[in-house]
Formats: structure tokens, sequence, C-alpha cells
């Protein structure tokens, strides 16, 4: 096939959807891959590796005009402008907006969107939410280093004694649990809450306490045990619960990450105005889910600002600040998606029984395939 990689135009977005690692895998598969020129530049990854891995490197309108075009965010209408009708796109397309997948499905694209994936063991290698969310959690925490005015770790010096940071991880997903990892290894005393059970024994692994808040009705138990690997929204006695205990680790705390997210939903609000008034001065909150509307309806998009002494970290996309390991997790997670829906012979052949490919399928033959 004619492999696409164009360079990503949505704002800040600095990751590429293959690297010369994957590049010459597909290279290696028979297919005739074309990168467009400064396509990885921003990842670190230069013109001249792609080269070498046996790309040729062309210009948008070749990038775009592919078979297969490979992206990390979903194309624009001047991109869609430039596709080919017929022609298969992957990458992360959002496939709870519908306005999207109409324009997706009205440029004629057969249209995979790769965070639709099941939560399987069998999708675990394409899983792109959690590679993503990863590095996201490990960022989150070094962010808060750089905002805190203190260090992380207890610290006993001939002038005294420091003490380590209180962290309090809001959601303990996968980008949860490496914020928690990450904090622990800097030295800092961690508290994570989530509303599944299933997390107290994963945060107290990774050396952190679990914050319980205890279930009173069966029906709130099995609300929380989620929905292939998901969070479920809780009742409201529950959330009105948790909030309360929420904010008292937070009032205490000298770093809050939040990362509580339901897919296709806004953010859950988690930590209001006036406990953000009552935390200490100088205490730092990373809100992971500002894209979504945020878990702390006081950050704002896109910036860094200071409510009450307290900074507010609204920085979006975590991931595209750690452009070359975030690529490259990408990438891989992309070339095993293409395992399942391309033959031996390098054609382009989805099977019509594989769960996976058809969770991710959102249009084809100019119709959307998927409600949001």
């Amino acid at each position: 096939m004619q492999v696409g990689i164009p360079r990503e135009t949505l704002p800040g977005e600095t990751r590429v959807a293959a690297t010369p690692e994957t590049v010459k895998k597909l290279v290696q598969a028979g297919h005739q891959v074309r990168v467009e020129r400064g396509a990885g530049t921003a990842a670190r990854y230069p013109d001249a590796d792609y080269e070498k891995a046996g790309a040729e490197l062309a210009d948008a309108q070749a990038a775009l005009g592919g078979e297969l075009v490979l992206k990390v965010r979903r194309p624009d209408a001047s991109e869609l402008g430039r596709m080919k009708p017929g022609a298969v796109l992957l990458g992360m397309l959002d496939p709870f907006d519908p306005e999207g997948l109409r324009a997706l499905a009205g440029a004629g694209l057969t249209a995979f969107a790769l965070e639709a994936a099941p939560r399987t063991t069998r999708a675990q290698s394409l899983d792109v939410l959690s590679s993503q969310a990863n590095l996201a959690g490990y960022k989150a925490v070094l962010l808060a280093t750089q905002y805190y005015g203190r260090i992380f770790p207890m610290m006993m010096t001939a002038a005294g004694t420091l003490k380590a940071a209180r962290v309090v991880v809001l959601g303990a997903g996968v980008a949860g649990l490496q914020a928690i990892a990450t904090a622990r290894r800097l030295g800092a005393v961690v508290e994570a809450s989530d509303v599944r059970p299933a997390a107290r024994e994963q945060v107290e692994s990774l050396g952190g306490k679990f914050i319980d808040v205890p279930y009173e009705t069966d029906e709130e138990r099995e609300i929380a045990e989620g929905v292939g690997g998901y969070a479920r929204p809780m009742p409201a006695a529950w959330m009105a619960r948790q909030a309360a205990l929420v904010a008292e680790r937070c009032k205490q705390a000298d770093i809050v990450i939040t990362t509580a997210l339901i897919p296709g939903r806004p953010a859950p609000t988690l930590i209001q105005p006036d406990t953000v008034a009552a935390m200490k001065p100088g205490s730092v909150i990373v809100d992971l889910a500002v894209e979504r509307g945020g878990n702390c309806p006081l950050s704002v998009p896109g910036e860094v600002v200071e409510r009450d002494g307290v900074t507010l970290v609204g920085l979006a996309n975590l991931p595209a600040l750690l452009a070359t390991d975030a690529s490259a997790l990408y990438a891989r997670n992309v070339l095993d998606f293409l395992k399942l829906v391309i033959d031996a012979e390098g054609r382009f052949a989805p099977p019509a029984d594989d769960d996976i490919v058809n969770a991710c399928l959102v249009c084809k033959d100019g119709q959307v395939l998927r409600s949001a």
C-alpha cells in the first residue's frame, strides 16, 4: 500500500504517527511510505532518519494522498480536502464527536479511531490511550515539581529537617498510577482516590495510601466496578461523600494531580473553588482532565494560573511535551493495529469478525458507523 505520514497541524501537537523504526518495518513489509518533510522534526526524528529507513520524503499533498494515512490527531478541513475518497485513515479521531465523524464520512474515508479499542488483554499492545496516559502521568509529576517551591523528599541537613511533600492523586487509572509511582520515586508521601474498589490494591502496591470512600449500597458497588476497564458515573450520594473526603485531603496536600475522565463525558468536578481557597499557599494542582472541562473549575486550558495562592497547571496534551517517547510508543501501537487489518500480501483486508477492528471502525463508505 501507499502509506502517508503527514506532519501534524494542530497547534501544540509535536508527536508524529510513525518513527524511523516503524517506517523501516513498513518498508520491509513491501509498502511504499511517504513522509512529509519535517513531520518528525518536533519529536526529534529528522528527515534523514526516515530516508535511511526507506521512506520517500514528500510534501503534504503526497503524504495525505496515500491509500493509508497515519495520523496522531484527526485531520482538519484543509487536510480532509487533500485526502482521496476510499483512503484508510488511522489516528486518535475522537470517536465521541459526532460532527467530526460526519466530516470523516463525508470525505469518503474508511477511518479507525484507535482510542476506541476495547480494554482487553489482546488489545494491550495497541492501546493508545494507555501508552499516552502513562507518559502524561509521569509528566504531571514533573510539572508539579517545577511549580512547587519546595522539594519532594524528606531531607535531613545540619540546618534542619525538610518534610516530604504530600501528594494526592485523584483517579487511579493508567495516568494516575504512573503519577503515584513517579511521586513515590521522588520521595513524596502519596494518597490516591478512585471510584473502583480494585484500584486499592494497585495504589498500595506502588506505595500509596488509598483514600477509601465506603459504599453504602450494592448499587454503588456494582457501578464502581466499571465496564471494560473504564469507570462509570457514580450516584450523587457517593459523589457527595467522596467530595467531602477528598476536600479534606486536598486541604492537607502540597500537590494534587487530577486524572479523572470517563470517555465521551465532561470531566467530573472533583475540586471545588472553596477547596482551592482552603489549600495551603504554594500548593499546586495539575489538572490532566483540562481538555474535557477539568476536574477543577478554576483550571484554565493551556495556561498556568494562580488562585488564592494555589498554582493550577492546566497545560493540555502532556504527552506532546515528551514527543520523542510518546511518538515511539504511539507508532508501535499503530503498527500493531495494522497487523489486524493488512493481510500477508500487504493488502488492506480487515476481518469482519474482529472485535478490536470493529470497535475502532468509525466510518466507511460515507456512513458513520458509531453512535457517540
